[in-house]
């Protein structure tokens, strides 16, 4: 029992797969595929642009350090001049501050640099399968698109070249016909020749042989009638002569 329930699973997906290839058209998954990766690609390109903002935002904020750290070692040094030590040292304990953070900045700086790069790279490597895909792509559907176009060709030249065995078996026929019937008209040609068969124009049984034998028939009994006549004409008198 299971044998047969599985036989009959196996039918229904074999089915169904074969209905998905007839509705599925591989041209239109190609594109799909290429949609995909292209929105992939836009993706992988804004995270490069995300990176590169932070990392200018970190440059940027690394840069206004710098020049606070400049400014305030500048303030150490005329506190100096001016005898003011502990503004000095104020100073300089504030700029200390400020170089903890730029170290600080100029380590997420080169970590944003080095993935930006990364990013970049990936990005270009992914780009170029992109356009590679693309390439083969279009040349897959230009195959498929003449593969499908040579298909219906041969199908309607089958479908035409069936249609003529068709047409050629009814002239076959309508030929074998007519042959038939030349032969037959042929045949009947022949024995109303030979007297085998009456012709139909002729009075009912009556034939030539018999037209000709009526013809002497008719010739003699004319022959008799004639003498007839003659001899009495001889036995009249003279005088009865007209």
């Amino acid at each position: 029992m299971g044998g047969i329930a599985q036989r009959i699973a196996t039918l229904w997906r074999t089915k169904a797969n074969k209905a998905l290839d007839q509705a599925e058209d591989p041209r239109e998954v190609l594109d799909y595929s290429y949609q995909q990766q292209s929105e992939m690609l836009q993706k992988v390109r804004r995270g490069v642009a995300d990176v590169a903002t932070s990392r200018k935002r970190v440059e940027l904020q690394a840069a206004r350090l710098e020049q606070a750290g400049g400014k305030l070692e500048e303030q150490a040094r005329r506190s100096l001049d001016a005898g003011r030590e502990d503004l000095a040292r104020e100073a300089l304990a504030r700029r200390s501050g400020i170089v903890a953070q730029l170290t600080d900045l100029r380590a997420q700086e080169a970590s944003l640099q080095s993935e930006e790069e990364k990013l970049t790279l990936a990005s270009e490597r992914l780009q170029a399968k992109v356009e590679a895909f693309r390439t083969r792509k279009e040349t897959l559907k230009a195959t498929y698109s003449a593969a499908e176009a040579q298909t219906r060709v041969s199908e309607a030249v089958g479908g035409i070249g069936e249609e003529m065995g068709e047409v050629g078996m009814a002239m076959q026929r309508v030929q074998d016909r007519t042959d038939q019937m030349q032969a037959r008209a042929g045949a009947l040609d022949e024995l109303l020749a030979s007297g085998a068969l009456e012709d139909a124009t002729l009075p009912p049984g009556r034939d030539d042989i018999q037209a000709e034998l009526d013809a002497i028939t008719r010739g003699r009994d004319v022959d008799v009638e004639l003498d007839r006549l003659r001899t009495e004409r001889a036995q009249l008198p003279e005088g009865g002569k007209s």
